[in-house]
């Protein structure tokens, strides 16, 4: 039983998750405060930075990889490689800048053109900057309304506080997990293998 507890990490389940949005909405903050528990405050990214941690997710141990693609806003190429290769996506704005909630929805449809051949993909929509409420311009009604007309969960966070910060994560990750499961039960039934389509799909 311990020898199965101590597996070693290229054995371990890996989530790959990409944190999407407008710049300057805290997703590098957002970021490095899951990673390191702490808040920094004026991050200038100019390149996407990845990020490995080794995280319990109920019970069990599994690792997920978080793709931060600060500074890489108007690269649409780099953009898209970088969609292709996500699991699941944490859409970020910050609740003291309606643009940046505008452009979420831009965001979102870039997403599910790049994936278009998946069905049901693990997104959260994610309201930063819940600290500054008296700076607030994204009224919760909107952006939940926003939320359920995509199927999606709305959380509110702040990287500086860490409120939610965790929740989102472990949240995208067992959605990720979840649709894992259930794609390995349909390959399981079915006894095809799709993966010559989609192979087909990324080389487009």
């Amino acid at each position: 039983m311990a020898a199965s507890k101590s597996k070693s990490q290229s054995t371990l389940a890996l989530h790959k998750v990409i944190m999407v949005g407008s710049g300057g909405v805290g997703k590098s903050a957002l970021t490095l405060q899951f990673m390191y528990d702490e808040f920094v405050e004026d991050y200038e990214p100019t390149k996407a930075d990845s990020y490995r941690k080794k995280v319990v997710l109920d019970g069990e141990e599994v690792q997920i990889d978080i793709l931060d693609t600060a500074g890489q806003e108007d690269y649409a190429a780099i953009r898209d490689n970088y969609f292709r290769s996500g699991e699941g996506f944490l859409l970020v704005f910050s609740i003291t800048e309606q643009e940046s909630f505008a452009a979420t929805a831009e965001f979102r449809e870039q997403i599910l053109r790049v994936k278009a051949e998946e069905n049901c993909i693990p997104l959260l929509l994610v309201g930063n900057k819940s600290d500054l409420e008296e700076r607030r311009q994204v009224a919760v009604e909107e952006a939940r309304s926003r939320a359920e007309e995509w199927g999606v969960q709305y959380v509110e966070t702040s990287a500086k506080t860490r409120a939610n910060v965790d929740k989102v994560f472990f949240d995208l990750m067992r959605n990720v997990q979840a649709k894992k499961s259930k794609n390995k039960e349909k390959k399981e039934k079915s006894g095809g293998n799709k993966k010559g389509f989609r192979e087909r799909c990324c080389l487009l």
